[in-house]
């Protein structure tokens, strides 16, 4: 499918069941109004079953080309064929971007409506429409390999490709771009993380959304920054290239692969195959719309309404064999050709419904992605939940599937934040989760452990806000989560107040530490290793500006909290017991309250524990953890003899005492007890 070079020219092929006229356009600038050549496809001729296909001659690479179909405008029926509307290749492998792409009347919002139906619009398209680009270059891997990390080793980094180096403080030489990106390769080497999990790079609009300014009350136009509404899948983002985006942008986006393999970095890509950005009934025709729009979309029973399980206006009908075959080749490309690593799968429990929206017991589609040939060694992570009710974590479709744990976040920041009742389940959190992931048959592994995400506060803002700040998105400050489990320490946002700031760094010390010892898979938000800040916004998805941009400095302001994240990840590589692809067996750890006997699980007002982890008679680690807000002290167990418990870290401790580096930890003087401060937690280890 999609556009393929074949002797002298190229053949063309594009899928839909009910049209009944195809035609393709070819282009010679992406914002022409009118083709250069437009080619008829008979229906007889270049028909085979439900595929259009035509091959033209002479055809070079950088040609610029879209579709037109006709067929029934029957919204009861589930048609909306327009042939005023010109529609992008679901397969092409690059999309031009141009200035004036927007999501008005022309692509679709519109007036003359047949049947009252709003999403009907005569006035063409072409010249507001970018173009698909046929790509045929050669690219020399240079003999690299993918790193094939296993989960036990993996740590994950999330972050977003522009708002990465767009701060002018990045001080790279192509900012917001994938080389951009590739500049800092050697601070991604440094820090220790072994992935990057790339928020959406699949073409996407980013002037989608006419919203009002809420300081002026004048329209403005609000970036899609975090891009969650796809429109090409196998099209990388064009504004993310340095180079030019006439094809230039996949060339760019492999060299960025290539080098950050070669650095042993693996790439994650957040994928959102749950719907895409055509929206609702009243929104744009773009490709899948008008190429087959009772096919690619759940609808509702009168067929003129679209479900609506992602909350942005329509939902993929990701379980139609035809659709199924569609993702399935889109990642194939993405692994095959573009050579990455894995994928993160938005709401994915939607992928687990059918065409009714009801939830399968056994959905094909997540099932046939992990056992496909070709994608058996790339990583898959599910966000197993969607917006209407789905929550599947602990239960997403296999053993080959891992899960962002949402309840790993909630539990750890309740607990440090002191909440009641919290002490057994936070114990569990930092075991892997066997009483989510067990029944299932699910190892730790597949425990996606994160205390914050894009999607939310930043680090230092869980620690700096009570409450969200998202006054600048245009909503009334409606938007976004109020259940952060967040605290402000008794100052909302930026303070000079040391004390105030102590007890937050510690804080954040506290969620770092505790990430990085939990078995399962840690994954940090990019820029929470320097204290990065969205000023309280904890939905950002329209702030493409400064809100978002990682600001540099923060990396010299917080250069201690830097080396304590760099170290921690370094300790959890030093001592593999603790991200062991399975559940702690009693061998391996015990619990302790600060006294010596166990915890009192039942109490909910106990906020203090301890475990004894032991890899055989290698060596020991002690954890104890303090949640409240007075000092206690923690009897530590005996060891074996030859052996003395020495400090590893102490959360409380001043910022170059908080965490010794390999080899240099603090020999404990008195072998029976530790005081551990409000709210802390420490780590000594045996050898």
């Amino acid at each position: 499918m999609g556009a393929h070079a074949y002797g002298d020219g190229v053949n063309f092929t594009l899928f839909s069941r009910h049209a009944s006229r195809v035609r393709l356009e070819l282009f010679a600038l992406p914002e022409d109004a009118e083709p250069a050549r437009a080619i008829e496809l008979d229906a007889v001729r270049n028909r085979t079953g439900d595929v259009w296909h035509v091959w033209v001659k002479d055809i070079r690479p950088g040609q610029l080309y879209a579709y037109r179909l006709d067929g029934p405008y029957q919204p009861w029926e589930g048609h909306r064929f327009n042939f005023h509307k010109l529609l992008l290749d679901p397969y092409a492998r690059a999309i031009s971007s141009i200035p004036a792409w927007d999501f008005g009347p022309a692509c679709g919002y519109g007036s003359s409506g047949k049947d009252q139906d709003l999403s009907y619009s005569m006035l063409e398209s072409a010249s507001a429409m970018p173009k698909c680009i046929f790509t045929h270059d050669a690219f020399d891997w240079q003999d690299e390999l993918p790193p094939r990390h296993p989960w036990s080793q993996t740590v994950i980094y999330e972050t977003h490709v522009r708002g990465f180096t767009r701060h002018p403080s990045a001080d790279v030489a192509h900012p917001g771009t994938y080389r951009g990106l590739m500049e800092k390769i050697p601070y991604l080497k440094e820090l220790g993380v072994t992935a990057v999990e790339l928020m959406p790079v699949h073409e996407f609009n980013e002037r989608q959304l006419p919203e009002i300014d809420p300081h002026t009350g004048q329209p403005f136009t609000v970036r899609n920054y975090w891009g969650y509404n796809s429109v090409a899948y196998f099209a990388p983002k064009a504004s993310y290239s340095s180079a030019g985006d006439q094809r230039q942008q996949t060339l760019e986006f492999k060299t960025l692969v290539r080098a950050l393999h070669h650095a042993g970095i693996e790439v994650i890509l957040d994928v959102v195959f749950n719907h895409t950005a055509e929206g609702n009934e009243f929104g744009p025709t773009l490709s899948f719309r008008g190429i087959d729009n009772a096919i690619y979309y759940m609808l509702t029973d009168d067929k003129r309404h679209y479900r609506n399980y992602a909350g942005t206006g329509n939902t993929f009908n990701a379980n139609h064999p035809v659709v199924r075959g569609y993702i399935l080749d889109t990642l194939r490309y993405w692994v095959v050709e573009m050579h990455v690593d894995g994928f993160r799968f938005d709401l994915a429990s939607i992928l687990g419904r059918n065409c009714d929206g009801k939830l399968l017991a056994n959905a094909p589609l997540p099932a046939q992605i992990a056992e496909d040939p070709v994608l058996r060694d790339v990583k898959l992570i599910a966000e197993a939940w969607d917006i209407v009710g789905a929550y599947e974590v602990g239960s997403f479709s296999g053993r080959r599937w891992s899960e962002w744990n949402g309840r790993y976040r909630d539990d750890v920041r309740r607990f440090w934040r002191g909440d009641k009742g919290m002490l057994g389940v936070f114990a569990s959190r930092i075991c892997g989760s066997a009483d989510i992931y067990m029944e299932s048959g699910k190892g730790p592994e597949n425990s996606i452990n994160f205390v914050t995400c894009h999607d939310g506060f930043t680090l230092n803002d869980l620690v700096s806000y009570g409450r969200k700040h998202n006054e600048a998105n245009g909503e009334n400050n409606h938007d976004g989560t109020d259940d952060n489990y967040s605290a402000n320490y008794g100052a909302e946002g930026e303070t000079t107040d040391a004390i105030i700031e102590a007890m937050r760094e510690r804080q954040i010390r506290n969620f770092l530490l505790t990430l990085l010892i939990s078995r399962g898979v840690p994954m940090l938000l990019g820029g929470d290793e320097f204290r990065r800040t969205q000023g309280g916004n904890n939905n950002a998805y329209c702030q493409d500006n400064e809100t978002s941009w990682y600001d540099w400095r923060c990396l010299e302001k917080h250069a201690s909290l830097f080396r304590f994240v760099q170290r921690m990840i370094a300790f959890r590589h030093a001592y593999p017991v603790l991200s062991r692809e399975r559940f702690y067996t009693s061998d391996e750890l015990l619990w302790f309250g600060p006294q010596g006997g166990l915890p009192d699980w039942c109490d909910p007002y106990a906020k203090q524990c301890a475990c004894l982890i032991r890899e055989g008679a290698k060596y020991a680690l002690f954890l104890m953890f303090n949640a409240g807000i007075d000092s206690v002290d923690f009897h530590l167990p005996a060891i074996v003899s030859g052996m003395q418990w020495r400090l590893v870290v102490d959360t409380a401790r001043e910022a170059l005492q908080n965490l010794s580096a390999m080899g240099t930890e603090h020999l404990l003087e008195d072998e029976g007890v530790y005081q551990l401060s409000m709210r802390s937690s420490a780590i000594f280890v045996a050898r």
